[in-house]
């Protein structure tokens, strides 16, 4: 080790919480002391912020463990923390002696005492806080016009299926002055939109007793002076209200984007699942978003071969695609996850039926959002423009989430830019437009 501060790099895995997770570890060790890395191959520490929620995030969390051993510097430490680390410390620590520590999302209150010791870092301190990072605010410098806040962590329901309330815990609902404080915060460093997230976001504030909830949240957030837009990500279909529905289509600040935790059609198979609905109520759900503005774009997610399924079930499911004409719609294939109620569950269907299934559903959700992109030319829309990449201005309107849905392909703007377009094109996911005055 340098007898200077210690440098720290740090890999994200995984989904928008993680990145806020990883974010604000990141704003902790800077007051610290540490120093961020310009690269893995110079660091002091490695960490790696790992995702457990399927098998293939898994396997992609464990190649990056073993990619930061292998390519660290010879005397660098490698600390592992994140979903896998909470979920499967004792067997990371057992099969991994190269990594030299495990810390779970519970103890990053720990984790500066425990780089402290590990590189023999003794900075001067005038105080110690270790701080539950949920509530932390502090946020390195924002490298993109958009930023996700976490106002929640776990979840309360019990989805068959899902792993996350084993590591991740009950929902705890963060106060919305703490919430409004990181806003603001990020809105000063220039970012115009705020990306709300959490496993549950429309049952916002029921742990704390927030009497207005998820909507009252909204409104008090969009009073932050320079906030040019608020988007909503993960939305449980029973927890939506009709006066989140009304607020999300009449406050000029809100994205009228709706992102439906769907997951099946089947009545059977939801209830399997210990989902809420079928296709009817799912569609009438998506029948009164529309109804209550026609610029609503909607997302959803769907899981392919859940135990039991049959071609029956598809088939219903690919009608219901059909029918509920998404925007945007990903489709994933079941993964029975460890000590979960489903992994339990007779009449597995193989993989490669699976896959089959998906590819199925995917493309005539593809053919889908090629004609609901395809209704957008002529329109006009305001877009942020987000990092230009080798000479391409891309954009995203509010039909648009990051990193998740397809952008606008703008002839001209900068970064941060926020303008008005006319759509011209729609190729696939990809939109083509022009600024107008």
């Amino acid at each position: 080790m340098t007898s200077d501060a210690p440098s720290v790099w740090l890999t994200t895995l995984g989904c928008a919480k993680n990145q806020v997770d990883s974010d604000k570890i990141s704003a902790q060790l800077a007051g610290a002391g540490y120093q961020q890395a310009s690269s893995l191959d110079q660091a002091d520490v490695v960490m790696v912020n790992t995702c457990a929620f399927i098998e293939a995030a898994r396997q992609e969390s464990i190649n990056a463990i073993f990619d930061a051993t292998v390519n660290k510097r010879e005397d660098a430490r490698v600390v592992v923390i994140g979903c896998m680390a909470q979920r499967y410390e004792s067997q990371l620590a057992g099969a991994l002696p190269e990594v030299d520590d495990v810390v779970g999302l519970d103890r990053y209150g720990e984790l500066v005492g425990r780089l402290d010791a590990m590189t023999d870092w003794q900075p001067i301190r005038l105080v110690s806080s270790p701080m539950d990072i949920l509530y932390e605010t502090r946020r390195p410098a924002p490298k993109t016009p958009f930023a996700y806040v976490k106002v929640a962590e776990g979840c309360d329901k019990a989805c068959t299926f899902c792993a996350i309330p084993q590591f991740r815990g009950k929902q705890r609902s963060r106060p919305p002055v703490n919430i409004r404080s990181e806003v603001v915060d990020l809105v000063d460093q220039g970012v115009g939109e705020i990306v709300l997230v959490a496993q549950d976001l429309a049952a916002y504030g029921r742990d704390i007793a927030a009497p207005g909830g998820i909507v009252d949240l909204l409104r008090f957030v969009c009073d932050v002076d320079g906030l040019r837009r608020l988007r909503l990500l993960y939305l449980y279909p029973r927890e939506i209200s009709e006066r989140l529905i009304v607020e999300m289509a009449e406050n000029p600040l809100i994205a009228p984007y709706f992102d439906l935790s769907l997951q099946h059609s089947s009545r059977r198979l939801l209830r399997a699942m210990k989902r809420p609905g079928s296709g009817e109520t799912h569609l009438d759900l998506i029948s009164r978003i529309r109804a209550a503005t026609d610029a609503a774009a909607m997302r959803s997610s769907f899981i392919v071969g859940f135990p039991g399924e049959t071609e029956a079930d598809v088939d219903e499911l690919a009608g219901f695609i059909e029918a509920a004409r998404l925007d945007w719609a990903g489709f994933f294939s079941y993964s029975a996850e460890e000590g979960t109620p489903a992994a339990e569950l007779a009449d597995r269907i193989p993989e490669t039926v699976a896959m089959e299934r998906l590819r199925r559903l995917q493309a005539i959700q593809d053919e889908i959002t090629t004609e609901r992109n395809l209704e957008q030319v002529g329109r006009r829309f305001e877009v942020v423009v987000d990092p230009v990449e080798d000479g391409a201005v891309v954009a995203r309107s509010h039909r648009e989430a990051p990193e998740i849905d397809g952008v606008v392909i703008l002839d001209k703007g900068r970064q941060g830019d926020w303008l008005r377009v006319e759509v011209t094109g729609a190729y696939g996911q990809e939109l083509m437009a022009k600024v107008v005055a």
